[in-house]
């Protein structure tokens, strides 16, 4: 069997399991949030942390727990870094500097998992499980909780209430995510991954000599890891690595896990708007450009392009072999166009034009399918400028789902577009001019010199701001102003998109739903999720395509 035919066959077996649980999931986590009941533990939560799970917020009521839950969050994984000297369970490991320590807690508390440093050389035990894999799980259901928000928004008329972001939360994490991580920590340990907590062992080589290396909980955080699109991994090589991912099975199972609860939240969605065809039109739009870019990055790797990865006949440089070029390739797409970052293999070794794949992925704003929830409202408000520039089209007032859209939703919308631009290429020019940050690149010839240097700046940023924490790796991060500049644009580019999509809910649900006429646009037919596809791509292209210009695709024409 030819590598590209056991490429497209993994591609087809993956979109088959991905078909079987959509309904099934979908429909479930409608039902969790659409519930009036609370379980016994939930209660006890709730009953912990003082909140009464019953009470309706209104978006900033709501957007307040968001913040406070998160920046709680920061600040207890900060200080259990700064701290890690002194607990048990820290394998010897120092304390986090703080620049780092600040980096980190930002970018796990965002869903982000940007990794400046070697995690089985500068984590122990305690920071991993209790501080790393706990935020794996709730900013997961944070996003989850904003994206049904928005939802709520569409779906309700005249109260201007969102739900509660507590109830949504803990049912979030208690009801899906967890279920789902210990079936799947099952059959990661079935597959062969680490799961204990062994210290630091001497292991021979057989070549002579030895290394060290340690084990951990790594089962339980990598299933959470791609579950809840997180992407940090327990090890440097991270799903490369086969305390991680040991077999074709169990990378393509990791795959399965990092889209399954993005594509089935269009489910949910259409399920709690009272219209499933809704969600089935989002779902092709994302599913159209989730196979576009997976051909065109597996057509990419392919190919080959080059005398030398000519000469050995497959671009396997900074590939597993256990993996292949069609694996790694399926693998790249899904963790760039969600918000996971995870990787199976070396991004920065990937041919010029399947780099600029990937960073062209997080430019379209993680929406395809997205993270876990951001998504989904990701998409709802790409739903929204499509549908107001279609009304532009005809010279009819905008609506979608029975909301108009005016001059308050627009404007919000536009403030989301805008954010994580303003955050990439700010800090990418930035960090261009200064010479601290250009000896950061550590394969160029010269300070700043080569289009690869340039697009390992610019795939940082936009790793950090679109929250998605994967790298070329070519770069040095580990100085202060990588960290904190990093840091910054992680924290700014999830929560201030959130001030926005929770403003455009509340204006929403306030809203007495409009009749559908005849001159009203179906949003629920291929036509409107054509137009969605085309605006997502001009926008993007638009904003970013002189950057990319600079980067990969001067590499790669070169």
């Amino acid at each position: 069997m030819s590598p590209a035919l056991a490429g497209v066959l993994q591609l087809t077996a993956l979109t088959a399991a991905l078909a079987l649980a959509y309904r099934p999931l979908g429909d479930y986590m409608a039902a969790v949030y659409h519930s009036p009941k609370h379980l016994r533990i939930e209660k006890v939560i709730y009953r912990c942390i003082g909140a009464n799970a019953d009470a309706e917020m209104r978006w900033p009521a709501y957007l307040r727990g968001v913040l406070a839950f998160s920046a709680a969050g920061v600040l207890f994984l900060y200080l259990l870094q700064r701290l890690q000297g002194g607990l048990p369970l820290s394998l010897g490991f120092a304390s986090i500097s703080p620049d780092q320590a600040f980096n980190t807690a930002a970018s796990f508390v965002t869903n982000t998992n940007w990794q400046s440093y070697s995690g089985e050389q500068a984590m122990g035990h305690v920071v991993q499980t209790a501080g790393l894999a706990v935020q794996n799980f709730v900013s997961a259901a944070t996003g989850m909780a904003v994206a049904v928000a928005l939802v709520r928004g569409f779906a309700r008329s005249r109260t201007g209430d969102l739900g509660n972001f507590w109830a949504d939360l803990v049912r979030g994490t208690i009801r899906v995510l967890v279920p789902i991580a210990v079936l799947g920590a099952l059959v990661l340990v079935a597959c062969g991954a680490v799961q204990n907590f062994s210290g630091i062992h001497e292991v021979g080589q057989f070549m002579g000599g030895s290394q060290q290396t340690n084990g951990g909980a790594v089962a339980s955080q990598e299933v959470i890891k791609e579950l809840g699109t997180n992407g940090g991994g327990y090890f440097n090589a991270n799903s490369a690595h086969p305390f991680e991912n040991p077999s074709a099975f169990s990378n393509l199972f990791e795959i399965f896990l990092i889209l399954v609860i993005p594509f089935a939240l269009t489910r949910t969605f259409g399920k709690l708007v009272g219209n499933v065809k809704q969600g089935y039109a989002i779902l092709a739009t994302m599913g159209v450009i989730w196979l576009g870019f997976t051909a065109l990055m597996m057509w990419s790797e392919f190919a080959h392009g080059g005398p030398a990865l000519q000469a050995a006949g497959a671009a396997m440089e900074g590939k597993e072999t256990r993996f292949g070029v069609g694996a790694s390739s399926i693998f790249s797409v899904a963790t760039t166009l969600t918000s996971t970052g995870a990787v199976d293999a070396f991004h920065s070794s990937f041919t010029a034009f399947g780099g600029g794949i990937q960073l062209l992925g997080m430019m379209l704003g993680e929406l395809a399918p997205g993270g876990v929830g951001s998504g989904l409202y990701g998409m709802l408000v790409m739903a929204t400028i499509a549908v107001f520039l279609a009304g532009l089209m005809v010279g009819r007032t905008p609506e979608y789902l029975g909301k108009k859209i005016g001059t308050r939703e627009i404007k919000l919308a536009a403030c989301y577009l805008l954010i994580t631009p303003t955050l990439v290429l700010g800090f990418a020019a930035a960090s261009m001019v200064l010479p601290d940050a250009l000896g950061s690149m550590l394969n160029t010839k010269a300070l700043g010199a080569g289009s690869h240097g340039f697009s390992e700046v610019l795939y940082a940023y936009t790793s950090g701001a679109n929250n998605n924490g994967s790298a070329f790796a070519g770069l040095n991060a580990n100085t202060p102003w990588y960290n904190t500049t990093i840091g910054l644009a992680m924290l700014l580019g999830r929560f201030l998109p959130m001030v926005f999509v929770l403003a455009l809910a509340g204006s929403l649900a306030e809203q007495q739903p409009v009749p559908q006429t005849a001159g009203t646009l179906r949003t629920e037919k291929p036509l409107f999720a054509g137009l969605l596809v085309g605006t997502i791509l001009i926008i993007t292209g638009l904003t970013y395509f002189p950057a990319l210009a600079l980067g990969p695709l001067a590499e790669g024409l070169s």
